[in-house]
């Protein structure tokens, strides 16, 4: 189609480059003399034959003529002009009319400027002006001919593209239909490969319990192995034992045959022997009788003893329950931590965490003697005047005000246990063995640490690597599994199930998963029939040993959302929760019971600008949902507190935070909770352990109600 419009407007230039070449050649013709010059005055008219025509003395002003549909020409043609002789002899006039243009060709040409009587030229001059404007014509005529031809070219190509274009319509359609028809496909085929990924999985967990399932038959018939190798070794050694009574026998035999004779000698002694041998034997019998009855008695003592130790057995765990419920379902135990080298450090040398955790030695270091006085200098003044009970904590602080005058202050606090900064981590968790025996119960206990970034919540609930620094966490567990295994002889079987979750930036991730965080959304389920809280897509791993915990604490360590803060070089931003759940039968009694024990480690509580956050835009956020998740948790404890007083149905706000809302059935009434406040000796963090030892005695003064055992439903 470019092509077509560049030939047009080549064949334009070519017409009008021959109408100037035709103008430039005419010379301008003289006028034509009026045969009357008596009348010059009078002015001449157009005449008739020309209505396009304007009036113009020299001929040259001529208006553009129309030549049909196409364009004008780059130039205008110019007509030419009638020559008129000078001669006043010129006698007679005439009227000449112009010869009308051609039907193949639309275009007029100018008409010549002529008045109403026209005065006839010279013959020979009109014929030359004629045969002029003849050639004009028909120079027209093959422009307007050769421009129809430009048009049916151009028509021939546009009828040409519109084919192309409607052939590309139809080639697009068909693209569409087969662009449709595979997105269908692919979408099928993405169906069909979900619901075979699904399969998959379904196939793969199947196969893992079969294979729990074939290994556990594997090792009972390595051990049903073991028992029958041993008796057959037994029953071997019983067979050499008879063997060599059979060879003694043989010997007896060969020795009685030759002392037959002397025993035939001795029958008569021997028959009158037999009749003091009955009387003996009748004797006998009437003993025997008396044993068995007495034997009978026995058994019957037996059972009765049997019976009275499982009565014994329930008396003692409802005695167990009232002993924790006289010491309160929910109580407060304070720890304070022991000053570190690295506290010393960054306090003299004005250090971060970090930094005072990498001095160890040289010239930064300070000898003995100076770090014991340094150590006097960072600790607080802290008391724990109560030497028998251990229960009260006194903190002192002494401050120089305005006018010059010195200004003690000294707090008192005193709640169920305070332990010193040089107590043992078994010490500790003597106080809180007895709880762990209330989850083999049926109870639901719930033990918390709470305290400030650095005061020792993960080493109180986890502890170290050896068997003297274990946490609550892992004794609590081996607990479990001893007072289990004396169960046993009981009647009662245990079935005990654990799982590890964080909830960091009230989001909850699980530590015993594939590390896939934020990609699963879990969500926590109760079901007010059982008394069960369940979370949706985590893993809950059997136990069968306390071993098994300790692995799965060290995954689950290594995978907590930790960072530096001012406070502590790695401190936990996020509150880990461990539950443990113990399902328990007893098949001599018909009785059932379940409960769970929750273990939490809370993240630490401090301010935005002690803890260095509030330049960071992500410590920020995570401080912020720490204290917000805190503050919802004293809120519930507070609430719960209120109702135990009394005070109507009081609304207990567990959905403020995700916390709350997981420890829910563990925070009610329903169950016994312990908060260990760990607390930091320094000096430099005096407010902070005065915030947390008032919210302890919040905690303390709650009353939560009674503790109801959960007994097992069964569908």
């Amino acid at each position: 189609m470019a092509a077509g419009v560049t030939t047009r407007t080549n064949s334009l230039k070519r017409k009008a480059a021959t109408q100037e070449n035709l103008g430039a050649d005419q010379q301008p013709p003289r006028k034509l003399a009026a045969i009357a010059e008596a009348d010059t005055n009078q002015p001449l008219r157009p005449s008739k034959t020309a209505p396009n025509s304007t009036n113009n003395t020299n001929g040259a002003g001529a208006g553009p003529s129309k030549l049909g549909r196409g364009p004008p020409p780059l130039t205008k043609p110019r007509a030419p002009t009638l020559a008129t002789s000078t001669s006043t002899n010129a006698v007679r006039r005439t009227t000449r009319a112009t010869s009308a243009p051609p039907k193949t060709a639309p275009v007029r040409p100018p008409a010549r400027p002529m008045s109403r009587t026209t005065w006839v030229a010279r013959p020979g001059a009109s014929t030359v002006n004629d045969e002029r404007f003849d050639s004009i014509q028909q120079q027209i005529a093959k422009i307007e001919a050769a421009r129809a031809a430009d048009a049916a070219r151009l028509d021939a190509e546009l009828a040409q593209e519109r084919a192309k274009r409607s052939d590309l319509q139809a080639s697009h359609e068909a693209l569409s239909r087969e662009l449709t028809n595979a997105k269908t496909q692919e979408i099928a085929q993405r169906q069909e490969l979900f619901i075979a990924s699904d399969e998959l999985n379904s196939l793969r967990q199947r196969h893992e319990r079969e294979i729990s399932e074939m290994q556990a038959d594997l090792r009972r018939k390595d051990r049903e192995l073991r028992e029958l190798n041993e008796d057959l070794r037994m029953c071997q050694a019983d067979l050499e034992r008879e063997r060599d009574t059979v060879k003694s026998l043989k010997a007896t035999i060969a020795q009685q045959a030759t002392a037959q004779l002397s025993l035939t000698a001795q029958l008569g002694a021997l028959q009158a022997e037999k009749a003091a041998v009955q009387a003996e034997f009748d004797r006998t019998c009437g003993s025997k009788a008396d044993l068995a009855l007495q034997l009978e008695r026995a058994q019957k003592r037996i059972a009765d003893l049997e019976r009275e130790a499982r009565e014994g057995e329930s008396v003692r765990r409802k005695l167990h329950n009232m002993v924790q419920e006289l010491k309160g379902n929910i109580r407060v135990f304070v720890r304070v931590r022991p000053v570190l080298r690295s506290d010393i450090l960054s306090t003299t040398f004005n250090l971060s965490a970090g930094s005072a955790g990498s001095i160890t030695d040289g010239t930064g270091s300070p000898d003995p003697e100076e770090e014991a006085r340094m150590r006097e200098e960072a600790m607080a003044q802290m008391a724990f005047p109560d030497k028998m009970d251990h229960r009260e904590i006194v903190l002192k602080s002494s401050s120089e005000s305005a006018t010059g005058q010195e200004r003690k202050d000294e707090w008192q606090f005193t709640f169920d246990r305070v332990f010193e900064p040089h107590s043992t981590q078994a010490e500790v968790f003597e106080e809180i063995s007895q709880l762990a025996q209330s989850c083999t119960d049926g109870y639901n206990v719930c033990v918390f640490a709470y305290g400030q970034t650095g005061s020792g919540k993960s080493f109180t609930m986890e502890g170290g690597s050896s068997d003297a620094t274990a946490g609550m966490i892992p004794r609590a567990v081996e607990q479990v599994f001893r007072v289990a295994d004396e169960l046993k002889s009981k009647g009662w079987q245990y079935k005990m199930e654990g799982q590890f979750l964080e909830i960091y930036n009230e989001t909850i991730n699980d530590l015993l998963g594939k590390g896939e965080f934020d990609k699963k959304k879990h969500e926590i389920k109760h079901d007010p029939k059982t008394g069960r809280t369940t979370v949706t897509d985590v893993n809950v791993v059997p136990l069968a040993s306390a071993t098994q915990v300790r692995t799965l604490l060290a995954l689950a360590q290594g995978r907590r959302t930790v960072a530096a803060t001012l406070m502590n070089e790695r401190s936990s931003r996020s509150h880990s929760v461990f539950t443990l759940r113990i399902r328990g039968e007893n098949a001599l009694t018909g009785e059932s019971c379940e409960g769970s024990l929750n273990l939490v480690d809370l993240a630490g509580s401090e301010r935005l600008e002690k803890s260095g956050a509030a330049g960071d835009r992500d410590r920020l956020k995570e401080t912020q949902n720490i204290n917000k998740s805190l503050s919802a948790l004293g809120d519930v404890i507070a609430a719960l507190g209120e109702k135990g007083e009394g005070k109507g149905d009081k609304h207990i706000p567990y959905r403020n935070s995700k916390l709350t809302y997981l420890l829910q059935n563990s925070l009610s009434g329903n169950s016994k909770t312990l908060m260990f406040l760990n607390l930091s000796p320094l000096a430099t963090h005096l407010h902070e352990s005065l915030c947390s030892l008032r919210f302890a005695t919040k905690v303390n003064n709650t009353t939560i109600g009674t503790a109801r055992k959960q007994t097992k439903h069964t569908a």
